[in-house]
Parts: C-alpha cells; structure tokens; sequence
C-alpha cells in the first residue's frame, strides 16, 4: 500500500468510517470524491484504509495474506463485514398498509404515500400508481382515475392536485359557513330561533 498521492491531491471532506452506517453508501461516496484526483487502484486501497475511525480497520488486519489483488476486491470484503450495518430497506409491499383515513384530506394522503414511495429501492410507476389508486378512499379523485386511466406519475400528480385545490375551497367554504352562522347566534343573543309553528288543520 505503499504508493505516493497525486500532485494536487487534497484530503477528502468524507467522514472517517466507524461502522455505523450504510458500507454501500460511504463506499460511494469515497469513489465520488477520490475520482477527482485519480482512479490508480493502488491509491484508491490506500486512500480507503486511512478512511476508519478507531479499531474499526481491524476487519483488514484479519485478512488472509495477499487476499486484495484490486480495489474491488477490497470493498467487496469491506462491504461484506459490514453488512450488518446496512439499513432496512422498505418495499413495495409497504405501500399496501398506507391507507387513507375517513378524515385525512387528499393533500396530506399524497404527502405521506409519497414520502413512503421515495424510500423504495427500483419502485416502477406502475406498481407506484396501482397501489396508490388502491389505497386512496373512494372518493372523486378515484372515480376520475377509473373513468380515465394514467400511466404518467406527472399527470397523474397534476391531476391530484386539482382534486386537492377542490377539496380546500370546499373546506374553506364549510368554515366561513360556520363562522357565518356563529355571528348570526351571536346577533340573535346566543340563542337559536324556533321556527313559528304553521297551522296545518284538524
């Protein structure tokens, strides 16, 4: 391991690794900056080894004698001993338990089914959209989406987003209702009139 930096080089602003996090994400992430000075091999497995926090470089230490011929055989092992590390990584079936509330507004459904989608390792637009029409309560949006299908995320997206903006004004006009009606009790001392009795015959 013993081979000389490149002129330019500049330490790397990565974190030194202490075992804790994802091994396939910090390995990119080592890649992404080191390859702006080199991609020499024997400077990638240098460089790398000085990347531990502590004990944590013991893994290599432990390694059979002249077992890393290339880099990738270095982060093959690296990853491999760290894999317990790797987080859970949610799937598609995750989605069937996102069900949309009797009360929970069109807006805050997309917001948390999409926050879920985005964590979704290769999740396509089509399982996205299947689940997502089958999740959603049987309301206009998902008659709209019946009566005329989308495969497009984008337009299905915009679509929602008219059905979110009518289901606001709606609410909105249901609040300066009540309002309208707490002022008129309030005009009337509080009290709700009684409709006068109307004379209907024997």
């Amino acid at each position: 391991m013993e081979v000389s930096l490149p002129n330019n080089w500049k330490n790397l602003t990565l974190e030194k690794y202490d075992g804790s996090t994802d091994p396939d994400e910090h390995v990119t992430v080592y890649i992404t900056q080191i390859n702006l000075y080199t991609s020499e091999d024997a400077i990638l497995c240098r460089v790398f080894l000085k990347m531990f926090k502590g004990a944590k470089l013991s893994w290599f230490a432990k390694l059979p004698p002249y077992s890393i011929d290339c880099f990738d055989t270095l982060v093959m092992k690296f990853e491999a001993h760290f894999a317990t590390s790797k987080p859970h990584h949610l799937t598609s079936i995750t989605l069937v338990n996102i069900r949309q509330k009797k009360e929970e507004s069109l807006r805050a459904f997309m917001e948390k089914f999409g926050r879920v989608a985005l964590s979704i390792r290769n999740l396509s637009p089509k399982m996205t959209m299947h689940h997502m029409v089958t999740t959603l309560k049987p309301r206009l949006f998902v008659d709209s989406l019946c009566k005329q299908p989308t495969t497009d995320l984008v337009e299905l997206r915009q679509r929602a987003t008219k059905f979110m903006q009518l289901e606001e004004l709606k609410s909105f006009k249901s609040q300066i209702r009540a309002i309208e009606g707490v002022e008129r009790r309030e005009k009337d001392g509080g009290r709700w009139r009684k409709p006068k009795d109307v004379y209907k015959g024997p």
